[in-house]
């Protein structure tokens, strides 16, 4: 590897201050490709070179650091590029993932909006690589537009995601100044077409472990060199879906039992344990756990988005920070994760349904508020969480002790990501015992102005974080920092566990360790654990649990002897008696592990904690019974559930699973009939894990709640198929009208495709008593009836092709829709126009055609005529050319539009299109414009070249640009392609944005607003807020159209980098002086800079003073890339319509 880009530490160009202060300056080198097995030469600095890059790029960074703390750079990016997990072992040694794949060998569905309901239909790895297989062909390939021609062989195919590697490096700080100095790769060969980035990592016991989906790896070193030479795959299955980047593996963790923990984003899980046992949950994100060497797998939760890292805290709670599905008002969610726990989100959630034509825009996850922390009303299936928090979090750690003070005790800290430094950074938080879970305390940022990803205590007490640097694409560089106190209150105590966690423990006696089980770091107290369980020191661990001992030195014994137990080693009666301690958390803890062994014999004994005065305890002894399926615990987990009165949503989880884990049902489908509301919705629960068809009984229930929930588990998921013709006839009933249950009841009716169901969907649809929304999504669900959509109109769950005879459907709507014609709501009457047509209803004609000559309404004239194009093409041909003569504009711009679906003579219109691009409105001209497609090209020449020409001179109107060289563009005349490279040349001073200068006028607001909240691709409410409603990483645009002009808009969209809002981003200039200030923008108007340096002074800068200056590249993505120029035109017209007022 070719050493840092630079001679020694001088820098001899201003120029290469200025871009290190910028942090877009690669100066790593490029890794090469090689197996695993081949040595690649480290990388090792002076000791002067690697303080001095380090001081030079700490001052050229702009960061905010807590008052108590002070933030160092340990390693420059001489020694690591696109870093994403990191781990610290105890040896003060950084182990770090390197993405090489992101973004070039690896999707992200946003950029393949076609690939979505493919995706959405994968089961598991295999269907995912099959489709890459299939896909991506030269054909496919050169129509993408990207290149892909990774292995040279002169053709871009799916061979060519078999060559970028996910990577994993060792970095050290060999000489011990504080600075790493050196860098070696350990590990690569990871690059299969189905291969997803690295994002987890640990060391541990001389074995590292890698997360790259589909496979968690065990690496080994067998010949001491430093480089892991063998590997093996210890589960396979992870990434089924094609989905949003970043939600790979991550989050891999040693647990206080012994076994490995990780997780998987919504991307999914399919796989075979050791055992031969199937777990499928590949529309949603999971933590698993297994022991190291891949045996006794489960997993541990599910229904997650993608957690990136969780914790544990010092009594072994796995505490997280979920990411939000990116949607306008949503936020993500601090969880507290338990066993079996369900947390409720789903990948089809997020896409697939919302792309298809033939559903709707309904989401569950934000129209039912299941984001939000528990409220009276919410989903009961879902464990919910604690509450919403920061943006974009990664890289997470508790403290496990003694890292930077004593004042951080007890605190989680969490790295939020945005993609831009400026409003990135650190988070620290703390919890309180709320029940059986917990409550949020306090928090506090303590860092912002870094990138970070991964997140992770040193050996020596500081906090090291890896740096992405800017943006969301891979760049080749990145570096590791160092956040520590400015006092160092807890000196004495960081030394001895710095030392500790270097030590050799084999040679300490067994006193010793029992010592070490209480010490205050739990890295120490784990690692004395692990070594007496290693010597199977049952008498050790049973004397170190027994009362007298402190509390930590008691958990960590009964964990070791939990390990034992799973090992065989020891029986399961060793955990009994601490049952019944005193100490509440003893007895939760002893309950715990008693369920975790499965230790059978011990129900009788659990039984009696259902009603300890410890919700905590409760909770823990209700899963245990779960968990080892005790049959006589059923009605004491009844009893429990009751007495909860569904208060505690812990309990009632625990309850629930408890219960469909024990598989008893009878006495579950006995609470159909119970008085205590609490127990009939844990019913409902149970039930639904057990996909019964009792839960059909359920839809009686006098409670709308209960009977909506029973909705949720009928309909949802993989759904419980014999209960949908009962959920379907909740439609006939008037008690209940809430959206969640009548969407799942017209679903129910549209999914069960009999005679009867049908009916159930047209009376509902007439009945005006019900809500309007409801009214038109039975209009729109029976409009698919013949061929519905692959998912499903709920939930977004593939279901799969159904095809129906359509002449009973047409029958029936023919004799019972043509009466909605007359309801006096227009919308009714326009998707009743819709339905009929898309269904091929012709004895509908005669309707159809009275609402076209006589309805009031334009726009239901305009969708009569829509109608009538697509049920009889003949008659529709009279009614257009009338249409175009018609006094009200808007009606004849929906005549223009149809003309493509209409085969007309083009001499019985062009009179009517002449006249309208002379003389009508700028929609109709635009229609118009379009319409001349549908005319033979070699006709229109002579207009086109007229019309560019007048373009060419200033004289076309702005809303009309795009469309004529849109239509231009389709035709093959040179002397007209001619005139459109003309009309480039004239911006061509204007750079990429040249491209687009068509789309400052002529957008339709309406269809702006869709693409600026519902685009998937764009994603601009992830960043920006409108009214408070979306992100924060960037701007709001609340009053951006009065602020701003629709040039500068575009220049934004299209060079993002271009312009800097205050607060939003980092700029360097320099002066005529011959200096620089770098930092984060605060201000600027005509006259002045205000920048936040390093030093987080705010700088003053007249912009006369200013010899050059550079804007930081932008976190957000250029649009140009992403949305279509009609999108574009269309989101520039509705930004300028947010004026500062409500909007």
């Amino acid at each position: 590897m070719p050493k840092f880009c630079m001679e020694g530490n001088q820098f001899k160009n201003w120029r290469l201050l200025v871009f290190i202060s910028f942090l877009v300056f690669a100066i790593s080198c490029k890794h090469s490709e090689k197996g695993v097995s081949e040595a690649q030469p480290p990388v090792t600095l002076q000791a002067e070179e690697a303080q001095s890059l380090a001081v030079t790029i700490r001052n050229g960074v702009s960061a905010e650091v807590d008052t108590d703390l002070v933030l160092a750079l340990w390693a420059s990016d001489s020694l690591l590029a696109d870093p994403v997990a990191l781990d610290m072992d105890n040896y003060g040694r950084a182990f770090v993932t390197q993405t090489n794949r992101r973004r070039t060998s690896e999707f992200d569905i946003r950029n393949h909006a076609d690939w979505e309901l493919a995706s959405i239909s994968f089961t598991d790895v295999e269907d995912r690589r099959k489709f890459l297989r299939k896909t991506l062909t030269p054909e496919t390939c050169e129509e993408m537009g990207k290149p892909l021609d990774l292995n040279g062989d002169s053709i871009q195919d799916w061979h060519d995601l078999l060559v970028e590697s996910e990577q994993a490096y060792r970095i050290e700080d060999k000489d011990q100044d504080g600075y790493a100095d050196f860098s070696q790769l350990v590990a690569t060969g990871f690059n299969e077409e189905v291969t997803d980035i690295a994002g987890a990592v640990l060391y541990t016991d001389e074995n590292l472990f890698l997360g790259v989906a589909p496979d968690m790896w065990k690496l080994k070193d067998s010949n001491g060199d430093g480089i892991m030479d063998e590997k093996e795959s210890i589960s396979h299955g992870f990434q089924v879906h094609i989905g949003f980047g970043g939600h790979n593996l991550s989050g891999l963790i040693m647990g206080p039992d012994g076994r490995l923990y990780w997780g998987i984003g919504d991307i999914g899980f399919h796989g075979v344990d050791q055992t031969g046992k199937e777990w499928s949950y590949p529309n949603e994100g999971v933590i698993v756990r297994c022991n190291p060497d891949g045996s006794d797998f489960e997993v541990f939760a599910h229904g997650l988005r993608n957690t990136h890292e969780f914790v544990f805290d010092a009594y072994g709670n796995i505490i997280s920070v979920d990411n939000d599905g990116d949607h306008p008002g949503e936020s993500e969610r601090m969880v507290y994760i338990v066993n079996g726990s369900d947390a409720g989100w789903r990948i089809n959630w997020q896409f697939g349904k919302y792309n298809d034509p033939e559903n709707n825009d309904y989401k569950v996850w934000m129209d039912e508020e299941m984001y939000k922390p528990r409220f009276e009303g919410q989903a009961a299936f879902i464990v919910p969480c604690i509450r919403n928090y920061v943006n974009g979090p990664t890289g997470m750690l508790y403290n496990p002790g003694t890292v930077l003070g004593r004042e951080w005790l007890d605190y989680f800290f969490v790295v939020e990501f945005n993609g831009n430094p400026a409003r990135s950074g650190i988070h620290a938080f703390k919890l309180k015992p709320d029940g059986a879970g917990f409550a949020f305390d306090r928090d506090k940022k303590i860092l912002s102005g870094v990138l970070a990803t991964g997140l992770d205590a040193g050996a020596d007490g500081a906090l090291y974080c890896t740096d992405w640097i800017d943006g969301w694409a891979k760049k080749g560089y990145g570096r590791i920092w160092k956040l520590d106190v400015k006092d160092a209150t807890m000196a004495r105590e960081r030394a001895e566990t710095q030392s500790l966690l270097a030590a050799d423990f084999k040679s300490k006696t067994d006193t010793e360790l029992v010592d070490l089980l209480g010490h205050l770091d739990m890295r120490v107290r784990q690692k004395s654990q692990f070594a007496l369980v290693d010597r199977k020191a049952v008498k050790v661990l049973t004397d170190a649990s027994q009362a007298g001992r402190t509390q930590m030195t008691r958990i960590h014994a009964l964990w070791g002897l939990a390990q034992l137990v799973r090992q065989e080693v020891v029986q399961w009666k060793v955990l009994l008696d601490h049952l019944y301690d005193p100490d509440a958390e003893i007895r939760a803890q002893a309950a715990k592990m008693i369920g975790d062994v499965r230790y059978t014999d011990a129900g009788q004994s659990l039984v009696p904690l259902l009603k300890d005065t410890s919700a905590r305890v409760q909770f823990f002894a209700t899963e245990a019974l779960g968990r080892i399926t005790y049959v006589p615990a059923v009605d004491a987990i009844i009893d429990l559930l009751e007495r909860n009165n569904d208060e505690d949503a812990y309990l009632r989880h625990a309850g629930s699973l408890a219960l469909a884990r024990i598989g008893n049902i009878e006495p579950v489908i006995g609470l159909k009939d119970n008085s205590s509301r609490a127990l009939r919705i844990a019913a409902v629960i149970t039930l639904r894990k057990l996909r019964s068809p009792a839960l059909a009984g359920f839809l009686a229930d006098q409670d709308e709640f209960i009977v909506t929930e029973t909705a949720r588990a009928i309909n949802d998921d993989l759904s419980v198929e014999p209960a949908l013709p009962a959920l379907g006839e909740m439609l006939a009933q008037s008690t209940f009208k809430n959206e969640a249950l009548i969407r799942r009841a017209i679903n129910a009716n549209l999914r069960v495709g009999t005679k009867p169901a049908m009916q159930l969907l047209i009376d509902y649809a007439r009945n005006t008593a019900n809500p309007k929304e409801l009214r038109l999504e039975a209009l729109a669900a029976l409009g698919t009836w013949i061929r519905p959509s692959v998912v499903d109109r709920v939930d977004g769950r593939y279901r799969g092709v159904v095809e129906r005879d359509p002449a009973p459907v047409r029958q029936t709507a023919g004799e019972n829709l043509p009466s909605l014609l007359m309801d006096s709501d227009a919308d009714i009457r326009m998707q009743t126009l819709r339905t009929l047509a898309k269904l091929g209803v012709e004895t509908s004609l005669s309707a159809v055609t009275t609402v076209l000559e006589n309805d009031g309404n334009d726009e239901v004239r305009s969708t009569a005529l829509t109608a009538l194009v697509a049920l009889n093409t003949s008659q529709a041909q009279s009614e257009i050319k009338k249409i175009l003569k018609h006094e009200r504009p808007e009606v004849r711009v929906t005549a223009l539009r149809t003309l493509k679906d209409v085969a007309i003579d083009p001499k019985e219109i062009s009179v009517s299109l002449n006249d309208i691009l002379t003389n009508g409105t700028s929609d109709e001209k635009q229609a118009a414009l379009g319409a001349l497609v549908n005319l033979p090209q070699e006709e229109i020449v002579d207009q086109l070249d007229l019309m560019l020409r007048e373009l060419l001179a200033g004289n076309v109107e702005g809303p009309l640009q795009l469309d004529l060289l849109e239509v231009a563009g389709e035709n093959d005349d040179p002397e007209i392609q001619s005139r459109i490279k003309e009309f480039r040349q004239l911006h061509a001073d204007r750079g990429e944005v040249a491209n687009f200068w068509e789309c400052l006028e002529g957008g339709d607001t309406r269809a702006g607003r869709r693409v600026l909240v519902n685009n998937s691709a764009a994603q601009c409410l992830k960043c920006h807020a409108i009214s408070g409603y979306g992100g924060v990483a960037g701007p709001p645009l609340d009053a951006v159209g009065s602020r701003r002009s629709r040039e500068f808009i575009l220049e934004s969209l299209i060079e993002p980098s271009a312009h800097l809002a205050p607060g939003y981003g980092v700029v360097t200039v320099v002066l005529n002086a011959g200096n620089a200030v770098s930092g984060i923008l605060q201000s600027e108007d005509d006259e002045k800079l205000v920048i936040r340096n390093s030093d987080e002074q705010n700088i003053e800068v007249s912009k006369d003073e200013i010899k050059e200056r550079i804007n930081a590249m932008s976190s957000m993505p250029a649009m140009g890339d992403i949305l279509k120029k009609r999108e574009i035109r269309d989101l520039i017209a509705f930004l300028m319509t947010l004026r500062g007022e409500e909007n």
